[in-house]
């Protein structure tokens, strides 16, 4: 990352990614007869919505560059908190759910990271560590959910 402009940019487009992912994803299980996975889903959506919003108005004020879908430069080939589309998969448990949207999470965090760990920019390390910080909760508390599931308590957010 060269600028906190590109920072934001990125955040954003992770953001966006996540929201459409996990809708998606939520319309198939729902459409599939999967209601249950269905609505978590949706939930995770809406989460990635908010963050989304918070994103964009952080880079309210800034000239966010227009970066076109070859520009940005992921660890994998897509971005890091878009869940794995074999969720798609009509039969997924919620368990399997829960796992791939701990491991979107946790993508997402390790994506920050690398930019705290490698960033010389001060005002991109301030926004880097809030965002790992905003990362760490949501696996903390998707793992939260896992185990409730496990113990065969309602998840947290029912």
């Amino acid at each position: 990352m060269q600028t906190v402009e590109e920072f934001l940019a990125y955040a954003v487009k992770l953001e966006e990614e996540a929201a459409s992912r996990f809708g998606e994803l939520a319309d198939v299980m729902t459409g599939c007869g999967n209601a249950e996975v269905g609505r978590l889903f949706r939930r995770l959506s809406d989460y990635s919505r908010l963050h989304l919003a918070d994103a964009k108005s952080r880079a309210a004020y800034r000239d966010i560059p227009d970066l076109k879908p070859a520009d940005y430069v992921w660890p994998d080939l897509e971005s890091p908190e878009a869940a794995a589309i074999w969720a798609a998969d009509p039969f997924l448990g919620r368990e399997q759910a829960l796992e791939i949207a701990r491991d979107a999470e946790q993508a997402s965090l390790d994506f920050y990271s690398k930019i705290l760990e490698t960033t010389s920019d001060p005002e991109i390390r301030i926004l880097a560590r809030e965002f790992v910080d905003e990362e760490s909760s949501h696996v903390a508390e998707i793992s939260k959910w896992i185990a409730a599931h496990r113990q065969g308590a309602p998840l947290p957010a029912e």
